[in-house]
C-alpha cells in the first residue's frame, strides 16, 4: 500500500520524507511535521494549512542565513544567458527556454515577488549598464511587482469604464533623490518599462518632483494624460487593445506610435515580452 504523505499526516502519523530522509539541507532547519486526527478531507485541509506556516518558518530561516549585499548568479540555469550567447550555444538556448517557461528573475533588484518580469529591464546587461555609466549616464533602481492584470485586454467600449489593475512598487529615498537631482541639473529622465513609468508618475507631484514611496498604484495612463516625471520611455512592442499600448500612445502620441508599429511590422521586429524595444520621446515635448 502506497504511503501518501498528506494522508498519513491527516491520520496522525508524523511522517515526512524531509525528516526521515532529509535532502537539500532540510535537516539544518527548525520546523515541525504537522498532523491531524480523523483522516478525512477536513483533516488534510488542516495539515495543508499548517504545512504552509511551516514552509514560511523555513523560508524565514533561509532568508536570515543569506549574506548581506547583492546576490550575483552567473549560473545559466538560474539567470538568463546573454542574447548573443543564445545564438551560438544550443545549451544557452535550452536554459533560456526553461527559465522563461518555468520561472525567471531580472538580474538586478533586491526583491522579486512578481508574477512576471518587468521585461524592458531584460535588455540591460551588466556590460550595457557599465557602458552607460562610463558615458556619465546614471541609473536609479526601483522595485517593481508586476501583476497578472498587466496582461488583461481592455474589453469595454468606453475605456473610461475599464478598471485598472493595481501593482505594488517601491521607490527608495536614494533613487528619488537621484531622479530629482538629475532633473534639477537639466538632465532627462528615461523610464525603463511601462510599470516603472506608472510608478514614477504615481510618486511625482505637479512639478515632476518624485517622492520616495512604497505601495500600490492603479493609475490608468491613456491618451490625454499629462506626464510629469519622465522625458523618455524605453519599452517593448505591446499587444493591441492593451493598457500598455494605450500608455505608450499617451506618451508618444497615437498617430506617431501607429507609424512606428507599422514600421516595426514591416521590418520584422520582434513583439511582446521577449522582443525588441523602442525609445519613445514624449509627444508633448517641444
Amino acid at each position: 500500500m502506497a504511503r501518501i504523505n498528506p494522508c498519513l499526516r491527516a491520520c496522525g502519523v508524523p511522517f515526512d520524507v524531509r525528516k526521515t530522509n532529509p535532502y537539500l539541507g532540510y535537516e539544518t532547519y527548525d520546523w515541525d511535521v504537522p498532523i491531524a486526527e480523523g483522516g478525512d478531507t477536513y483533516a488534510r485541509y488542516l495539515v495543508r494549512m499548517e504545512e504552509m506556516r511551516q514552509s514560511l518558518r523555513i523560508m524565514r530561516q533561509a532568508l536570515d542565513r543569506m549574506p548581506a549585499g547583492p546576490v550575483v548568479a552567473n549560473d545559466r540555469k538560474e539567470t538568463p544567458p546573454p542574447r548573443a550567447e543564445m545564438k551560438s550555444s544550443l545549451e544557452a538556448l535550452i536554459h533560456h527556454f526553461k527559465l522563461y517557461t518555468e520561472g525567471y528573475h531580472v538580474h538586478h533588484g533586491e526583491t522579486y515577488t512578481a508574477v512576471a518580469a518587468p521585461t524592458a529591464g531584460l535588455h540591460f546587461t551588466p556590460r550595457l549598464l557599465a557602458a552607460l555609466a562610463a558615458r556619465g549616464i546614471e541609473s536609479a533602481f526601483v522595485t517593481l511587482h508586476v501583476g497578472a492584470g498587466t496582461f488583461l485586454p481592455v474589453k469595454v467600449a468606453d475605456i473610461r469604464e475599464h478598471r485598472m489593475h493595481a501593482e505594488e512598487g517601491a521607490i527608495g529615498p536614494e533613487a528619488a533623490a537621484a531622479i530629482n537631482a538629475a532633473r534639477k541639473a537639466g538632465g532627462r529622465i528615461v523610464a525603463v518599462g511601462t510599470t516603472s513609468l506608472r510608478l514614477l508618475e504615481t510618486a511625482a507631484d505637479a512639478d515632476g518632483r518624485v517622492r520616495a514611496m512604497t505601495g500600490a498604484t492603479d493609475l490608468f495612463i491613456r491618451p490625454g494624460y499629462r506626464f510629469k516625471a519622465a522625458d523618455l520611455l524605453l519599452t517593448n512592442f505591446h499587444l493591441p487593445r492593451s493598457t500598455l499600448f494605450m500608455l505608450a500612445c499617451a506618451f508618444a502620441g497615437t498617430a506617431r506610435l501607429k507609424r512606428a508599429y507599422a514600421h516595426a511590422i514591416e521590418a520584422g521586429y520582434r513583439f511582446y515580452s521577449y522582443g525588441d524595444c523602442c525609445l519613445l520621446h514624449r509627444g508633448d515635448a517641444p
